[in-house]
């Protein structure tokens, strides 16, 4: 059995106040990592500045490495976990801006980055889009990385699964009011691949948006192993912050591919069109 424990957080950072979510964040590592051990921690998407800034994601997008960075891997080395967590970055042009999720490991050291491929919306306007899907291989496996919508694109979880990834960390910002796609779509891409998901989902408003929660760890065989689903205010019935935490098996991934060959079974030949511009 290769065990490991993964907690999801469910947050809401202040917009534009990255020094006063990253405060938050660091209280939520602590919080969570000195009650049980934990191996992996997930945050949502852009959870250091917030959804909806504009042009004000230039002031606060940061290289990769920068202090946001270092702060959070300084955290992880403190407690010996994985922590992955949403945030703008930018390349050497300062125009050049990406919504990115970030793996950091318990030795302090940089992981992974991804950068979001699909973009919805404003963001179109704010960012550029990814190009490549990375798969982290680490001691606790292999891991890895979506933002939001990319979620709703099968081929992103299917690419993943097939460059090895054991567990994919869905970082997002999905809106209350398409919040079934968002309960349906985790499920659906752990169950057609054999991974496990790890959905982080952030809560609370910015400008114009709310945010719908309901984080949630499934399993490859869509089974719910935690979640934030039923963690709401009893007056208002908005999802609350908090975490949930997971005790999972990764060897249940390679078992589940071998007894339904979901993988092993694929014709790719048959797939062409899937490549196709539309």
């Amino acid at each position: 059995m290769r065990e490991i424990t993964v907690a999801i957080v469910q947050m809401k950072p202040k917009l534009g106040e990255p020094e006063e979510n990253l405060v938050k964040m660091s209280d939520m590592i602590a919080q969570i990592a000195s009650q049980q051990k934990v191996d992996l921690l997930v945050f949502p998407e852009l959870i250091t500045s917030g959804n909806e800034l504009g042009v004000r994601f230039t002031d606060i997008a940061q290289r990769v490495p920068g202090p946001t960075i270092n702060l959070i891997a300084q955290r992880a080395n403190d407690y010996g976990i994985f922590v992955a967590f949403g945030m703008v970055t930018k390349e050497k042009v300062e125009s050049v801006l990406y919504n990115s999720a970030i793996l950091v490991g318990p030795d302090g050291d940089l992981i992974e980055v991804y950068n979001k491929t699909h973009l919805r919306g404003e963001e179109r306007m704010a960012f550029r889009e990814g190009f490549k899907l990375p798969v982290a291989e680490t001691e606790i496996g292999n891991i890895g990385l979506m933002l939001g919508y990319d979620l709703a694109y099968p081929e992103v979880a299917r690419s993943l699964a097939l460059e090895g990834a054991e567990l994919i960390c869905c970082m997002a910002n999905w809106e209350a009011t398409h919040i079934d796609e968002w309960k349906t779509y985790t499920r659906a891409r752990a169950y057609e691949n054999s991974v496990y998901i790890a959905g982080a989902n952030r809560v609370g408003e910015d400008v114009t948006l709310t945010f719908g929660g309901e984080s949630m760890v499934v399993g490859p065989r869509g089974q719910i192993y935690a979640s934030m689903i039923d963690e709401t205010d009893p007056e208002t019935g908005e999802p609350l912050e908090g975490f949930a935490v997971a005790r999972i098996d990764l060897d249940e991934v390679r078992k589940n591919r071998e007894e339904f060959q979901f993988i092993q079974t694929r014709q790719p030949a048959v797939y062409r069109s899937i490549v196709k511009k539309y």
